[in-house]
């Protein structure tokens, strides 16, 4: 069962984990359910689609690898490509990653 938007805002009200770029909402899974994963990209920090999707997989692959058990909300705070003219660069994911990997 995917996470319903009742359980992404009372996940929202607990206090996260953050870094520059992230902020990371968990919760022990309600009972008899299997833990999931809710992913906020916004448009207007993530201009292009191209990049937005990109983030997306990265985020899973890495929840994935870490398997939390939890229900996991991750939203991106800050916008990206300040330097790369909005575009989303290989050292710039990086940092993303690494930042990401911190808060999991």
């Amino acid at each position: 069962m995917p996470l319903n938007s009742a359980r992404i805002s009372e996940l929202l009200k607990t206090r996260p984990k953050t870094s520059s770029h992230w902020g990371v909402y968990s919760a022990p899974p309600r009972a008899n359910c299997s833990p999931d994963l809710g992913l906020a990209v916004a448009k207007k920090l993530a201009k292009r689609a191209v990049d937005r999707n990109r983030l997306k997989r990265m985020l899973r692959e890495q929840i994935r690898k870490a398997q939390p058990g939890l229900d996991v909300v991750v939203k991106l705070r800050t916008p990206i490509g300040r330097e790369t003219r909005g575009r989303l660069r290989s050292k710039e994911k990086g940092q993303l990653r690494n930042q990401l990997l911190d808060l999991v």
